[in-house]
């Protein structure tokens, strides 16, 4: 299998991310957005960003393990964040670069902020696409 990244000339520089991610594999993995509930379904971290992005991050973490995937081989991002005017997504973007799933945000990557997500409290959710080769 093998992932390219490109940043081609004549677009802007990105703060980590690639604009073209191109896959040469057999076999792709389409993760659930992943939301800050523990194994239970309790949310994490009430009005508590940082915790929210840990509990998407390890959660994301499990469910690429389930597929034998590394954060490496991830090839696409979308990341919600709960905005309401504020930097907070940009905050989110950092927290997650220097989480254990930092590499999947070396590819194509999509950050948001929306007005609600799903669960009441929630401010996070982490939408993922994994390469996973033949």
């Amino acid at each position: 299998m093998t992932i390219t990244r490109l940043n081609p000339d004549g677009l802007h520089k990105t703060p980590g991310y690639s604009h073209i991610t191109v896959v040469e594999a057999g076999r792709t993995a389409f993760l659930a957005g992943q939301c800050p509930l523990d194994v239970t379904g309790t949310l994490v971290g009430e009005g508590d960003l940082d915790a929210q992005v840990d509990q998407v991050v390890a959660n994301a973490l499990t469910a690429l393990a389930a597929v034998n995937a590394r954060p490496e081989q991830v090839v696409r991002s979308v990341i919600y964040v709960v905005s309401q005017g504020t930097n907070m997504p940009g905050g989110v973007w950092q927290r997650l670069l220097e989480s254990p799933l930092a590499p999947a945000f070396t590819t194509a990557s999509t950050l948001l902020g929306v007005a609600q997500l799903g669960f009441t409290g929630q401010l996070v959710e982490l939408d993922l696409t994994a390469a996973l080769g033949a």
